[in-house]
Parts: C-alpha cells; sequence; structure tokens
C-alpha cells in the first residue's frame, strides 16, 4: 500500500487538547526516530477558526473576525486521520520544524508563522473547506463535539454523507 502521510495532507486530530480541528502535515516520519519509536507527524493546524462575515460588516470588523489561532504539534499517526484534501500552504521548514519543542520562543515563533500563513490563504478564498469548523459541516443531529474522543468522532465522519 502507498504512504498517503505526507506534506501538505489535511487531516482530523483525533486526540487531546485539538481533537476535532483540523491540521495540515509539515513533515512526517514513517518509520520512527529513537525518541519516538512510532511513526508521527509534526502538524501545524487551526485552535480558533475565522468566525462568519457577512456584507454589512465594516472593514475593521471584518479583520477582527478573520483572525485564526494555530497550533504546531507532533502526533503519532493513530491520532491523526487524513482527509482527501490537501493544501499546499508555504510553512518555511526553518521556523517550523521538531526543533521548536525545545525552546518556548521557537514554539511562539513557529505559531506566529502558521498562523501567517493561514490567514494569507483564508484571505485568498481558497480552501475553504479548511478554514470551516468541522461542527457546521455537519448536521445538527449528529451532535458532535469537539471533545468527543477519536472513535466517535470517526463514526460520525462515515455515517454523514
Amino acid at each position: 500500500m502507498g504512504k498517503f502521510m505526507k506534506p501538505g495532507k489535511v487531516v482530523l486530530v483525533l486526540a487531546g487538547r485539538y481533537a476535532g480541528r483540523k491540521a495540515v502535515i509539515v513533515k512526517n516520519v514513517d518509520d520512527g526516530t529513537s525518541d519516538r519509536q512510532y511513526s508521527h507527524a509534526l502538524v501545524a493546524g487551526i485552535d480558533r477558526y475565522p468566525r462568519k462575515v457577512t456584507a454589512t460588516m465594516g472593514k475593521k470588523r471584518i479583520a477582527k473576525r478573520s483572525k485564526i489561532k494555530s497550533f504546531v504539534k507532533v502526533y503519532n499517526y493513530n491520532h491523526l486521520m487524513p482527509t482527501r484534501y490537501s493544501v499546499d500552504i508555504p510553512l518555511d521548514k526553518a521556523v517550523v520544524n521538531k526543533d521548536v519543542f525545545r525552546d518556548p520562543a521557537l514554539k511562539r515563533k513557529a505559531r506566529r508563522e502558521a498562523k501567517v500563513k493561514f490567514e494569507e490563504r483564508y484571505k485568498t478564498g481558497k480552501n475553504k473547506w479548511f478554514f470551516q469548523l468541522l461542527e457546521k459541516q455537519l448536521n445538527a443531529t449528529d451532535c458532535l463535539t469537539t471533545h468527543c474522543c477519536g472513535w466517535e468522532l470517526y463514526k460520525v465522519l462515515v455515517t454523514h454523507k
């Protein structure tokens, strides 16, 4: 079977603080390393999605509602669900890498880099699916909360048509 967890692939986080959030794979490691003996991926994702904007809003209000909060984290493949989508958001590999977790200042810089790139892409209007909250895309009857476990999230996504 081919390898499909590649940089640029959009994934859903299934476990932890960012469960239910969308993220992009920045770097993947299929065979594991000495410190992490399992397949894992460095991902950059959206923690707080942009809010709804209407035509009647002013420029200041639109700018305020278009802000995004991002996160950068290393996840085991078991806690990521790949989607059919890929995005080509050019994150700077010198800024967003595994070394950022050793120093809080570098981690803030990496989050800032992801935030800026995500906001740029959002303002162009491309990859609209990536910037929408997952709950908004599902029916209200599905009763999905972002705090559900990975298996429940998977069941909801599979049953949703």
